[in-house]
């Protein structure tokens, strides 16, 4: 019996039949994310196809399942709901692939904290805390993620101006697993747990986890619009700095907007802005847009409006325009003051560039979309963008890029043998890549 058969056989007694899968559909959708948001990934799929398919129940199984897996050598790819968009959850040495999903318990909500297996989905996790007079301190742009594979691929979102990126006091503990034949879980609080965060499992996958929450705030969803790009993105910076801090402020040009799903507050053929408000600070935000010669179209209130805002900022208006226009467009991620100071150069860089804007703790972010035409294109880009003094990402590739020697030093330690998420983790990239600085 092959590794993968015994481990089969031994999983669907472990976690019962009907949380394990051998089944082509099931194998088929396992295998793949939202890479196909990159053409230069795209015309390099498929990277990999899993073997098997595991849903454990409770963060014990996950941990149960990982030990079963390294005693039967077979490689595990940890999976959330799978909205990344650049291969990180692709299984490209075959074997299983652990779908986090179904652990969705709740342990614990306490003041300032919520205790949660990897599968609760953010929007559930926001909801609840809501309930309770507490939030989180940011959710990614795709809601409903799942907290495990927010913490193991993302880096920031709705709530990122005031509290910065994921590894900066958003995990306050984890319970990891490592690839040992008798694995368990390992608490790690703190400055322990931060090296497991957004290196896609690699070193460890994130069963539980104890995040930081705060006093709901009375959020106001505010819809802006203006005749040129330029009139809005003269107020990214000063709505930044309102007080209280904003929890998301997003913008783009009419062509981006229009892509947009249809809304009474994006109209048609106008730069777009939305942003997520405190009461205390909307009349400041909409003297803001008045001065700025743009006009506010709406506002909106409630736990799913503002969900629903989030959804259409950071990578979604890039979705939406490829939608628009198929095969199209491509995109980097990029920040600096020179998105908002040297705008026409920037979309320059690349043929029909477009860029959607985010304001962000320290310097505003975006999104810079441009006609594709070949890779070679995209990685020069980055010489004229770094002439600019914009930092940038290279968003094509599906390496751990976030302290890699580091996540390589855990490894060796945590997974020995070199089954968790093989093909995503070394120490010196073979692509290009800057950070957003």
């Amino acid at each position: 019996m092959s590794g993968v058969a015994a481990l089969a056989a031994e999983l669907r007694t472990l976690l019962g039949p009907e949380n394990v899968s051998e089944d082509a559909a099931a194998l088929d959708r396992a295998s793949v994310d939202g890479a196909r948001l990159s053409p230069i990934i795209l015309e390099q799929l498929p990277l990999g196809r899993a073997e098997l398919v595991a849903w454990p129940t409770s963060a014990d199984l996950i941990a149960a399942t990982v030990a079963a897996a390294v005693r039967h050598q077979v490689p595990i790819t940890p999976r959330g709901k799978g909205t990344g968009n650049y291969g990180q959850a692709i299984p490209m040495s075959g074997g299983l692939v652990l779908d986090t999903t179904r652990a969705r318990a709740i342990v614990e909500f306490g003041d300032g904290y919520v205790v949660v297996e990897a599968g609760v989905p953010m929007a559930q996790i926001e909801h609840e805390a809501n309930a309770r007079g507490q939030q989180v301190l940011m959710y990614p742009s795709t809601a409903n993620s799942s907290i495990g594979g927010f913490l193991s691929g993302g880096s920031g979102g709705t709530g990122s101006i005031r509290h910065g990126m994921l590894h900066q006091d958003f995990a306050l503990a984890l319970d990891v697993v490592h690839a040992r034949p008798d694995a368990t879980l390992v608490h790690v609080e703190g400055a322990e747990a931060e090296p497991y965060i957004h290196n896609y499992g690699t070193a460890g996958i994130i069963a539980r986890a104890k995040i930081a929450l705060e006093p709901l705030q009375p959020w106001k969803g505010l819809f802006a619009s203006f005749a040129t790009f330029e009139q809005a993105l003269s107020v990214i910076r000063p709505f930044a700095q309102l007080e209280p801090t904003p929890r998301l402020v997003s913008a783009d040009p009419a062509t981006l907007a229009g892509a947009l799903p249809a809304d009474e507050g994006i109209p048609a053929g106008r730069a777009s802005l939305r942003a997520i408000l405190d009461a205390a600070s909307l009349e400041a935000a909409i003297a803001l847009v008045e001065q700025a010669g743009g006009r506010v179209e709406l506002i909106r209130e409630g736990t799913q409006a503002m969900l629903k805002m989030s959804r259409i900022s950071y990578n979604h208006p890039i979705e939406w325009l490829q939608k628009s226009f198929p095969g199209k467009y491509f995109h980097v991620e990029v920040a600096g003051d020179a998105l908002v100071d040297r705008i026409a150069e920037v979309e320059q860089v690349y043929p029909g560039g477009l860029l959607h804007i985010e304001a962000q703790k320290g310097r505003p972010i975006g999104m810079l979309t441009g006609i594709y035409s070949s890779a070679q294109e995209v990685y020069e880009g980055f010489d004229r963008l770094t002439e600019l003094g914009v930092g940038f990402h290279n968003c094509h590739q599906w390496f751990v890029d976030y302290q890699p020697e580091r996540t390589a030093e855990l490894a060796r330690t945590t997974d020995p043998l070199g089954l968790l998420n093989p093909g995503k983790l070394q120490q010196e990239l073979t692509v290009r890549t800057g950070r957003q600085a």
